[in-house]
């Protein structure tokens, strides 16, 4: 059973009734499924109905296009002939972001032009670390040469895996390929028969205190920095805040700097995600010299007696925004604008937050902390294999994916002419047919008209960045592995020269000076592949 929405029932008391009389189990239903983000998704991995699945599939991609606004302009119109008016919620005439989207391009052509640039993405890239278009594309398709294959054998297997389990509506007479809609689906079917692992087993080994403890523990044995909590020597604005300095070990445990905790998820005052935020930066001429800065989380807090229980996945989070708090907190760069994050490239600032990730793959470093909160007992071995395997599941499909949106970005701030007859979605499906060959859009899409990364979030022409950063951050922990993680003074010595240099450089140094500085060379994606499991 499926509530609808009331937009849905409108005129029809039964079914409105019937929806509003429904007893509610979490288990049996009814469910409210929206558009937002995490209903969408859970709904595409988790909903058996393939009807309801494509209903909310083509909601989603048609969203702020053509066809919501004519909706909204029948919607109206209906109303208006009975003499109504149209409900507040309901989407109001016009909202059709196709036209916004053209009159941005062409915005932005006009503007690069008046400023000596051929085009956006060449002035978008003339303050980033990339040299120019054809560097990401060359980057983007040897990734894809890797990719690609990997990501058209995932998906045979998910397609294998829905013909033999699936019942007659999957059979190939019925169904030659799974639609867009099915997806999701069966490649979510697919890792739980591969893994047979559910994120809340793992929760009992990942207690804050135990986690945080093992993440201090690595930093001191990288990059010789003790950290020492300091939670009520200075306010703070919320009791869950906590309070930590940084002390160089090889400066007589000189104080170098800190950091207020904020852990844990507060829906009504706190907004979502995850962030870090500088509180101090070093600046010479206000005279600072401890920088300070804010680490802000999102994880699940305390209940009851049990502490804080971490997912995996907020294990990895803390860690990537510690590795931006490092950048911050252990810059030697003493001029403001220059210091710890500030001035960094766009496209290489996620390299320190990235880099920290791929500790938490590390067996001796997860082992510092993976235990049961209340036995001790350490984390299965056969529960850690399968957590390093599910790194690398579906990764050629979303390889593909993150290329497909990171080059349809750069190729619509490029090539592209706002003037001419190719429209944008004709783009979308000329993009497509390079870098996702196995799935390309289905007529109705208007993904664009979502994609606010590029149109409304500062990531025009940059999209490329999260890739870019990817190899980074890859090739640089890379340099850890060629000495061997359990090499304890190679170890040392690798994270002594990182410390030197991509967190202590800060903004004033070019990024791929500083990159060279730290490897000898220029990032190769190589590692990334491998990390990935695509070579």
């Amino acid at each position: 059973r499926f509530l609808v929405k009331e937009a849905e029932t409108e005129g029809d008391e039964e079914k409105k009734k019937e929806a509003e009389g429904m007893e509610v189990d979490a288990a049996k239903g009814p469910w409210r499924i929206t558009l937002d983000g995490p209903s969408y998704i859970a709904a595409m991995q988790h909903m058996p109905n393939r009807d309801v699945r494509k209903k909310v599939y083509l909601g989603y991609l048609t969203r702020a296009s053509e066809f919501t606004a004519s909706e909204a302009e029948a919607e109206a119109e209906a109303a208006d002939n009975k003499g109504e008016e149209t409900k507040e919620e309901k989407a109001p005439i016009g909202k059709n972001n196709v036209l916004i989207i053209e009159e941005i391009l062409k915005l932005r052509k006009e503007m690069a032009g008046l400023l000596g640039f051929d085009n956006y993405a060449e002035m978008s890239l003339a303050s980033k670390m990339a040299p120019d278009v054809a560097s990401v594309t060359n980057l983007s398709n040897l990734i894809l040469e890797k990719a690609l294959p990997a990501a058209q054998r995932e998906l045979a297997a998910a397609t294998d895996l829905a013909r033999a389990t699936g019942g007659p509506e999957y059979s190939e007479s019925n169904l030659p390929k799974l639609m867009p809609w099915d997806t999701s689906f069966w490649v979510e079917r697919l890792k739980e028969k591969t893994f047979d692992l559910k994120e809340e087993e793992l929760r009992p080994y990942f207690a804050l205190d135990a986690v945080l403890k093992g993440m201090f523990g690595l930093i001191e044995r990288i990059f010789d920095v003790e950290v020492r909590d300091a939670t009520g020597t200075v306010e703070v604005w919320h009791p869950d805040v906590r309070f930590f300095t940084l002390h160089d070990e090889s400066d007589e445990g000189k104080h170098i700097a800190s950091f207020y905790l904020d852990p844990y998820s507060r829906p009504a005052d706190k907004r979502g995600g995850a962030w870090m935020a500088d509180c101090l930066g070093k600046s010479e001429a206000l005279g600072f010299d401890v920088p300070v800065a804010y680490l802000t989380c999102n994880g699940s807090p305390p209940v009851g007696d049990k502490p804080s229980l971490m997912t995996f996945r907020e294990v990895e989070t803390l860690f990537h925004e510690t590795g931006h708090g490092l950048q911050h907190m252990l810059t030697r760069a003493t001029v403001g604008d220059v210091s710890g994050i500030n001035g960094v490239e766009w496209d290489a600032v996620e390299l320190p937050s990235q880099f920290m990730e791929n500790w938490c793959y590390d067996k001796p470093t997860v082992y510092g902390f993976a235990k049961h909160y209340q036995t001790g007992e350490p984390l299965p071995e056969e529960m850690f294999e399968k957590l390093k395997e599910q790194k690398t599941f579906g990764a050629g499909m979303m390889a593909c994916r993150q290329l497909l949106f990171g080059m349809m970005d750069m190729e619509l701030h490029s090539n592209f002419d706002p003037n001419g007859e190719e429209t944008i979605f004709d783009l979308q499906r000329r993009m497509a047919e390079i870098y996702t060959p196995y799935a390309l859009p289905v007529e109705e899409d208007r993904f664009l008209c979502g994609f606010s990364h590029i149109f409304a979030g500062g990531y025009a022409a940059g999209y490329y960045s999260y890739k870019w950063a990817e190899v980074m951050s890859a090739d640089a922990f890379g340099a850890f592995e060629e000495v061997g993680l359990d090499n304890e003074e190679g170890v040392k010595e690798v994270g002594k020269k990182f410390r030197e240099t991509v967190l202590a450089l800060g903004g004033g140094v070019a990024p791929m000076d500083v990159f060279k500085s730290f490897r000898g060379r220029e990032p190769s994606p190589e590692a990334l592949l491998r990390h990935n499991g695509l070579v």
